[in-house]
């Protein structure tokens, strides 16, 4: 199991009655065949409606703690399930299901999603601000809009990683080789705590959010959550993969979601990030692996 996935979630306090119910029918119920039909069916589509669409299927699914891994090794857990997802496989798997032209390259973006280069569990992006983010932005899957949408109230914050921070049990819990921990200062913007509510309606649905805390230097991470935004209604949500009570992917009030966590003072929220999914830009979106689910 990836250890990091317990951080990226274990602190959010979600207590609010979910807005959605199960989805019937979502992408656990559908056969290899229904799932390729659907996807041929939504390619024409934008990508923010696909990602809708895809992302709602997953409404009720249940959530299990790294519920992906290599298939063998370290992490012997299957390399694509549908019927579990954490926080971060939830978002993972909606954005290669959303970006394949057909069910043959889902896998292969999945792929390339997760890793750096080589599907091993070394070379998984375990990070988000060291390895994740960039390594996605890099190859052009995502875009940093937390500055379009924040503006003057967007500011640039840093995670710093040390000697130290490998010296603490959760750092040492994901099993990293000296030479395959990253050490440095990673830089992102960040819009603050009080003032997403300001700018939360200009958000376009099917926006990343992510979730920082305070850079504290055993922790690994100052991303703790992470989601899509859904703008319905009058009211801005965050669908996503929550632990705490839910158990399952929810679509949750944003104001309600950041009036709980703005509470929890032992690990302090600070703010959010924002990014957009786009299609990659690199080489190498033919299927080069296969899905091997549980």
């Amino acid at each position: 199991m990836m250890a990091l996935a317990v951080s990226l979630t274990a602190a959010l306090l979600l207590a609010q009655t979910p807005a959605e119910a199960p989805t019937p029918g979502g992408w656990a119920a559908l056969s290899p065949a229904q799932r390729a039909a659907l996807l041929a069916l939504e390619s024409p589509t934008p990508l923010a409606e696909r990602l809708l669409h895809v992302s709602e299927r997953f409404l009720g699914t249940p959530y299990l703690a790294s519920p992906l891994g290599e298939g063998a090794g370290v992490d012997p857990d299957p390399t694509f399930r549908v019927d579990a997802v954490d926080c971060l496989t939830f978002v993972e798997q909606s954005m290669a299901l959303s970006l394949a032209r057909d069910e043959s390259e889902v896998a292969s973006l999945l792929e390339r999603i997760r890793y750096a280069s080589t599907p091993v569990y070394e070379d998984r992006n375990h990070l988000m601000e060291a390895q994740w983010l960039p390594n996605n932005v890099r190859k052009g899957f995502v875009v940093d809009v937390t500055r379009r949408y924040g503006g003057e109230d967007t500011v640039r914050v840093q995670k710093v990683l040390t000697s130290l921070t490998w010296q603490s049990r959760s750092s040492q819990a994901l099993t990293l080789p000296p030479e395959r921990q990253p050490k440095g200062t990673f830089s992102l913007n960040m819009l603050p705590l009080d003032r997403i509510l300001a700018h939360a309606r200009q958000i376009p649905t099917g926006t990343i959010l992510l979730v920082l805390r305070e850079d504290l230097p055993l922790k690994a991470t100052r991303i703790t959550h992470l989601g899509f935004v859904v703008q319905k209604g009058r009211r801005t949500w965050l669908r996503h993969a929550a632990r705490n009570r839910y158990g399952r992917v929810v679509d949750e009030d944003l104001e309600s979601f950041l009036t709980r966590n703005a509470k929890y003072d032992k690990w302090r929220v600070t703010g959010v990030s924002l990014f957009e999914v786009h299609p990659p830009t690199e080489e190498g979106t033919a299927p080069s692996a296969s899905l091997r689910a549980p």
